[in-house]
């Protein structure tokens, strides 16, 4: 029993290092290779009982199974992740151009409706064709196929339908039956609508019986200002920017279709945002903050400063009139960062530029939240500066500017913390910016590397608050992923552009918006919908209650409302229920506002200004 045991902790111990094999592949597009993974221990033992999990961030290029087993799809260069026990291991893959094109097509129905239309669903080496694509059927009286690839069925009976391109083809049967529908009506999911309120249409065909007929598979499209309808199986997904009528239709058939008129209600909103108090800081730049409930029971705001040296700590008691009662010095040129621990008796600050090169993160000790004091620091695994950190229970997680990796750093002695976990992404060139963990998922903004998403403790793909494991990545064109907000189905990722050669002493025009993904499923996220304020640049951000608050820097302060099914672009929709310049003359930029946070805190929305330092705002019911 004793060997036993022993042998299963060797086994469940967690590898030193991973190795996929091949290390490195060239395929061709269509072409697969199996890979095979093997996790070591320190001293270079195979650990068995440990079953890889597979993964590829660039999933338009290439896919992977359970197995190992790569797919590849279109030409690039793409990296193979192998998990094992927390562990990553990785291999580069090229992928070229192949003369072989694998070439498949589909019907969405097993029969067709006479009368009826459906797409043809065409694929090419396992992606939506790019290229020209030519259809044609064997029996013109059966059915036939436009040039865009929708089928129409004439009469019963069964057509070999044809797809050609690039010298390839494949070929689909087409089984047209009689249809029994005598009448066809548009029904939706909801009947009150408002500006931004997503509305899903579809066909109901019933016979002379009134018994439902299944097989109906429209294509829709809306008119009207500001319509955006997307086509979603046999639905259409629809949202309207304007408070005005829309004209929605469905085309069932060559001959057949319906249309309903849809009138779109103004999104009213029940209350407006009101200035409440300040901190003015107008002699140097502010960071982040962070408010809290001190020890002593009063509140607080901590806020940091980029380009200075102090950290600010104002007694928020009378939210009217903020009183700055404490700064506290550090050896830095930015102190990003502030963050509170659950126990309101520690504070963590991060610090970039320090004279020494010696930054890192620094412990307070808020036994006086009145008046914090330096407990500790933490410099040694990461002296090159950290911009961000994220505090969940006794373990502090920091983007590191040096490595630009996730340093995971235990603090439960706050005077002697020590790093217990490391994770990062296998580039030799990247950027880690911020992280924030929810509900037991890291969420790492990894600039042009995109939104990266590990099991930091949610436990679904083996991954512990001190090993994580990679769950997905996406990344999109715009690049400089900047931060994340989980709630919900959704993700909310905002971008961060700054023009080349700022002066932040001067008016500063930055730019970036939030993408909203929907993460139905945690391993495929999908971009489904944005908010975009125009002229502007999106920052940090706060969820709760259904409402985003979010500082968009020249924009000022954004608050809106982000309940129900999302889907395009929130700004012109009227969801936003307020928002702030917050613009003062006497500040680092006179008249110039760039809000940088927002948090809600005890029924006050606390924003930093990195022109003009803390704001105090709140929602107020308007009164009829």
């Amino acid at each position: 029993m004793f060997l036993l045991l022993i042998g299963l902790l060797l086994q469940v111990s967690p590898p030193d290092r991973v190795e996929i094999s091949p290390e490195s592949a060239s395929l061709a597009v269509g072409e697969t290779l199996d890979f095979s993974a093997q996790a070591y221990s320190s001293d270079d033992v195979i650990i068995n009982g440990i079953v890889p999990r597979w993964h590829i961030a660039e999933s338009s290029m290439a896919t992977v199974d359970e197995s190992g087993t790569v797919l590849a799809l279109s030409p690039g260069s793409v990296v193979l992740v192998a998990v094992m026990g927390g562990k990553p291991g990785y291999a580069q893959i090229t992928i070229t151009e192949s003369k072989n094109i694998s070439l498949t097509a589909a019907l969405p129905v097993s029969t067709v409706l006479s009368g009826t239309s459906v797409p043809i669903e065409v694929s090419v080496n396992g992606l939506p064709p790019q290229g020209r694509i030519r259809f044609s059927s064997s029996n013109n009286s059966v059915a036939t196929v436009n040039r865009d690839g929708t089928l129409h069925a004439k009469n019963p009976g069964s057509a070999t339908i044809t797809v050609r391109t690039g010298g390839t083809d494949t070929s689909v049967e087409a089984v047209v039956i009689d249809n029994p529908t005598v009448s066809y009506h548009i029904t939706q999911n909801r009947f009150i609508v408002r500006q931004g309120d997503v509305v899903r249409f579809r066909i109901r065909a019933v016979d002379e019986n009134g018994n439902a007929v299944e097989g109906v598979y429209p294509s829709w499209e809306a008119s009207g200002d500001g319509a955006l309808m997307v086509n979603e199986g046999a639905e259409g997904v629809f949202v309207g920017e304007k408070p005005v009528p829309y004209s929605i239709t469905a085309f069932i058939g060559e001959d057949i279709e319906r249309t309903i008129t849809l009138v779109v209600d103004p999104r009213v909103h029940k209350q407006t945002l009101s200035l409440v108090g300040r901190g003015a800081i107008a002699h140097n730049h502010s960071g982040d903050m962070w408010a809290f409930e001190g020890v002593d029971g009063r509140d607080y705001a901590y806020v940091g400063t980029f380009m200075y040296d102090w950290m600010k700590a104002f007694d928020l008691s009378d939210p009217t009139n903020p009183v700055l009662t404490d700064s506290v010095q550090v050896d830095a040129r930015r102190i990003n960062d502030v963050k509170i621990h659950e126990s309101n008796q520690l504070a963590v600050i991060t610090r970039e530029g320090a004279s020494n090169r010696r930054n890192g993160i620094v412990i307070l000790d808020l036994s006086e939240p009145v008046h914090p004091e330096i407990l500790s620091e933490y410099t040694d695994t990461v002296t090159g500066g950290v911009h961000n950190v994220w505090i969940e229970g006794d373990l502090v997680y920091a983007c590191h500017n040096g490595t630009n990796a996730l340093h995971i750093i235990d603090i439960a002695d706050p005077a002697n913390p020590r790093e217990v976990g490391r994770w990062e992404l296998d580039r030799s060139e990247k950027t880690l910016h911020d992280v924030i963990i929810q509900e037991g998922y890291a969420y790492l903004s990894y600039w042009d590397d995109g939104i990266v998403i590990l099991d930091a403790g949610a436990g679904s793909h083996g991954g512990t608050e001190i090993e994580p494991v990679m769950v997905s990545r996406l990344s999109y064109p715009e690049g400089n992923t900047h931060v994340a907000w989980r709630h919900g189905r959704y993700l909310f990722v905002g971008d961060e552009f700054w023009p080349e050669n700022y002066d932040v002493d001067k008016p500063l025009d930055a730019s970036g918006y939030v993408h909203i993904l929907d993460m139905s499923d945690i391993e495929a996220p999908v971009e489904v919908a944005r908010y975009e304020v125009p002229d502007a640049g999106a920052h940090n951000m706060w969820i709760e209650d259904d409402i985003m608050y979010i500082g968009y820097y020249q924009g000022g302060l954004r608050v809106v409302d982000i309940s129900g099914e999302l889907l395009g672009n929130l700004y012109d929709q009227g969801r936003e229920i307020g928002h702030l310049l917050t613009t003062d003359d006497e500040s680092m930029v006179p008249g110039w506002p760039m809000t940088w946070s927002a948090q809600v805190f005890k029924g006050h929305i606390y924003s930093s200004d990195l022109n003009s330092g803390l704001w105090i705002t709140r929602l107020e019911t308007i009164r009829p």
